[in-house]
């Protein structure tokens, strides 16, 4: 249970750049598709990722020979962490999709490299996975409806 809460409290430094950076009037404004969720369910989300990408790390850093599937689950963090900040601090749209799919592929090599020491702890992560192929779907989808807009930053 100690690793579980030390992996979860690492989940702190992302949610924490999420609460720093919220979407507010900007990310409101926005022309987003109709399969935009509502804002009420990201924290839901979020904290059940949060949940299960520590039980995973958990569970590998029981393993022998973890250091490189640990190591790219400390990527992982560190790139989620970004995404905030971008999109919703600088209202930087296209590099948000940029750092999304790096995330994507931090996590997919991520889930591989669990899947290797625990097929559990690997399945614990394809949620995330998901959730990061949506997301990244998402983001794309509001650059290409927003990239013209006025008022937007250049590099949008």
């Amino acid at each position: 249970m100690t690793l579980f809460a030390i992996f979860l409290a690492t989940c702190a430094v992302p949610a924490a750049a999420g609460i720093l950076f919220k979407p507010g009037p900007w990310y409101r404004d926005l022309d987003k598709p109709d399969w935009t969720p509502p804002n009420r369910l990201f924290p839901v989300i979020w904290a059940t990722l949060y949940t299960l990408m520590s039980l995973a790390a958990a569970r590998i850093a029981l393993q022998a020979d973890n250091d490189p599937a640990l190591a790219l689950w400390g990527l992982q963090i560190t790139i989620s962490t970004l995404w905030s900040a971008v999109f919703f601090g600088q209202h930087r749209i296209l590099a948000g999709a940029v750092i999304i799919a790096l995330l994507w592929m931090s996590v997919l090599a991520t889930t591989v490299a669990f899947a290797r020491l625990d097929a559990l702890a690997a399945g614990m992560m394809v949620p995330y996975l998901a959730w990061g192929t949506f997301a990244l779907a998402l983001n794309i989808s509001v650059w290409r409806r927003n990239r013209n807009r006025a008022g937007m930053p250049a590099s949008s």
